[in-house]
């Protein structure tokens, strides 16, 4: 343990002046003339044939509908909101579709030449630091050993729980006494944790960005091979016009069902839709906050993300940072691109529905805060479309649910009003025709749209018997897609329902905050399931009774989404059973590549060793901090001195609280958990602490 020393680096500092929305831009150097002309045919390609099968639909669509020469009111509201929601179904088909055969044609490029002196960044906000130092462990081993002196990694911890924070000094501590002297590892935790993770990167680079030509930024839940790692760093030293390399996270360590459903749907479909991605993209890809470098000097000139007028939630500081540090760096006229064959590039998924539901609560915050960003001066169209598509990844469910509810109205409009015959002057009736037939063609229209990915995505495996094998063979694989598919259709329209609440609350000015994710366990008990879903199951009875009581088959036609919103409390309950991923683990159904041994040898490294990690951490709270010594040192010797003449209520308070303690344990039975974050924050209130641990209990 490196027992009273700071554990940073010199100060490099590197000037970091904060954007505006409408700033400056710089044109981009242009590419060759043969590689434009491929960018500009996929992006004719990709809109023409997604606004081609859109007005397909929507032809169709006014067929059925048009049964006396003309749409009513709200037949009219059914057609708008068919057309955006299709629409944006048929753009992520048609890149499917594109991405297929990119996919097949990859071959990964060997990178060579000198590697970029690069950060690795790993933000901390209250998270397990076992998990993260047993990853950083696998990772630095071998950076020490192939580019000594190249990779330095900087553990930048928000942290403000006070249990938490003694925790992941006493892990860090170790790791960083534990570093290769070829790749060394820093700890710094802010007290002030202004602008979350963007302000925590921020911080950095004034701090020490001028030392690295690049920056690696990871999450907590991050692991990369050092391949990769190293690949990476060469890209960005071997290309000037580079300003971020986006990798392709594959979600790793999934042990729920519901964990190991993204598992399989992100390794299955996911690399036909990032080859998509990638085919119309071209220099202006997107970046997603981690798993990801960037060239410190375009970061620190373009990306201060400016500070948004007005209150959250659509002003303050910019939430999700990701999408808009991208276009910005683009805007600044660096390339910003996806490097679709570096395979090592891990994450994990929330293991339960409530997790994934309460982290869209924040995305979506920040998704929809980017409209401010919409029409900002000097973005490329490109970028534009970054930022609607993150809008509509939560708008769609805002527009499904009000397609079912109009939907629902023409139903009862439909069964309840009386036929009006001779509506027209004529001498033959105008009859109330209903294009059965055409319904349900383009039924199975709109159902082949929606699956299309997901067959490409079946399709690019099965095509590659050895990398089929992998996934459990023909017959494991086909079924592994088709439970995922059920599933899917089950949970969406709770996510509808939950994403629309979300968006409500939004526009209602309610900010979310920020909440650290869970990584393990999801396991909920079922009665807090079933109050958190009672109104998604109170909604799917009365769908259910009005459509039943309208007509069979109308009940049968929504069952889809009756189905899931009646069983929300069973399947958010079942969503973070282990035992059931187990099961179907057990049977290969749902199986990815790096579930077997040796297909991923970082992962089966870290496994190795997160339970020698986990069994050095323990230490949660004053007393154990203030019985070791060691830890006790290392934990001061990190914190700054505080500013003179300052007045903090909460350290007034702990102090007066220590001098009539009797005892360390009576103290921590006082002191609250701001004030114990007081204590830890203070030197000599730590000292007067620590001369209550001498005292018997």
């Amino acid at each position: 343990m490196a027992e009273g020393k700071r554990a940073l680096p010199p100060e490099d500092p590197l000037e970091m002046p904060r954007g505006r929305v409408h700033d400056a831009f710089t044109r981009a150097p242009g590419w060759a003339l043969p590689r434009r002309i491929e960018l500009y045919l996929a992006r004719t390609v990709l809109f023409l044939a997604s606004f081609t099968l859109t007005a397909y639909g929507v032809y169709e669509l006014h067929a059925v509908m048009n049964v006396a020469g003309g749409l009513t009111l709200t037949q009219w509201a059914f057609l708008v909101l068919f057309t955006i929601s299709f629409g944006w179904v048929a753009f992520s088909a048609v890149q499917a579709v594109l991405g297929f055969p990119a996919l097949l044609a990859a071959r990964r490029t060997q990178a060579e030449g000198p590697v970029a002196k690069t950060a690795i960044l790993l933000p901390v906000y209250n998270e397990e630091p076992a998990r993260i130092a047993v990853a950083l462990e696998v990772m630095i081993g071998d950076l020490a050993r192939d580019a000594p002196d190249r990779f330095a990694v900087f553990l930048l911890a928000d942290t403000n729980r006070p249990g938490a924070w003694v925790e992941e000094e006493a892990i860090f501590s170790r790791l960083i006494s534990q570093a290769p002297e070829g790749c060394p590892v820093y700890y710094r935790r802010r007290s002030d944790n202004a602008e979350k993770k963007a302000g925590n990167i921020a911080d950095w680079v004034q701090r020490w960005g001028a030392g690295y030509e690049a920056m690696l930024v990871l999450d907590a839940d991050s692991v990369m091979g050092s391949g990769t790692v190293m690949s990476l760093a060469r890209r960005i030293a071997a290309d000037p016009q580079l300003g971020l390399l986006q990798t392709i996270p594959r979600i790793v360590r999934a042990r729920t069902l519901f964990g190991r459903l993204q598992q399989f749907a992100n390794r299955c479909y996911g690399p036909v839709f990032a080859a998509g991605l990638n085919v119309w993209h071209g220099r202006e890809a997107n970046y997603w906050g981690h798993n990801a470098i960037i060239r410190t000097q375009a970061f620190a000139a373009a990306a201060r993300l400016p500070i948004l007028t007005g209150k959250p939630p659509f002003g303050g500081p910019v939430m999700s940072h990701d999408f808009i540090e991208a276009a910005l760096i683009r805007r600044a006229g660096w390339r910003v691109e996806l490097a679709l064959d570096l395979t090592e590039s891990y994450e994990e998924a929330p293991p339960a529905l409530s997790d994934v539901i309460i982290r869209d609560r924040r995305w979506c915050q920040g998704n929809m805060q980017h409209a401010r960003f919409l029409f900002a001066r000097g973005l490329s169209l490109v970028s534009r479309i970054h930022i609607v598509m993150g809008m509509m990844s939560y708008i769609s469910a805002l527009v499904w649910l009000a397609l079912i509810a109009t939907g629902l109205v023409l139903a009862v409009q439909a069964e309840l009003s009386e036929p009006d015959y001779f509506a027209e002057p004529g001498l033959f009736p105008t009859w109330p025709v209903f294009d059965s037939e055409r319904a349900v063609q383009l039924f199975i229209i709109a159902m082949a749209v929606v699956l299309v990915p997901k067959v490409l995505g079946w399709l690019s495996i099965l095509v590659r018997p050895r990398h089929m094998m992998r996934y459990g063979g023909p017959v494991a694989l086909t079924a592994s897609v088709l439970v995922e598919t059920l599933m899917s259709a089950l949970y969406a329209p709770v996510m509808m329902l939950a994403q629309a609440n979300i968006i409500l609350d939004i526009v209602l000015g309610r900010d979310s905050g920020w909440r650290p994710q869970r990584r393990d366990g999801g396991a909920i008990a079922f009665t807090a399931a079933v109050r958190a879903h009672a109104w998604h199951f109170i909604t799917g009875l009365v769908l259910a009774s009005v459509t039943l009581g309208i007509s069979p088959g109308l009940f049968w036609w929504t069952s889809p989404v009756t189905a899931g919103l009646l069983l929300s409390p069973i399947l958010s309950w079942i969503s973070g059973m282990r035992a059931i991923g187990s099961g179907l683990s057990a049977a290969a159904i749902l199986r990815t590549p790096e579930e077997r041994p040796r297909r991923a040898p970082v992962m089966d490294a870290m496994q190795e060793r997160l339970g020698i990690w986990r069994d050095a951490g323990g230490a949660d709270s004053l007393p154990m901090l203030v019985a070791d010594r060691g830890l006790l040192a290392f934990h001061c010797a990190q914190l700054t001195d505080p500013a003179p003449g300052r007045y903090v209520e909460a350290e007034i308070l702990a102090a007066e609280k220590i001098r009539r303690s009797r005892n360390l344990d009576e103290l921590s039975d006082w002191l609250t958990a701001t004030e114990q974050m007081a204590v830890l924050n203070n030197r000599d209130l730590l000292m007067l602490a620590a001369q209550l641990g001498e005292k018997p209990a």
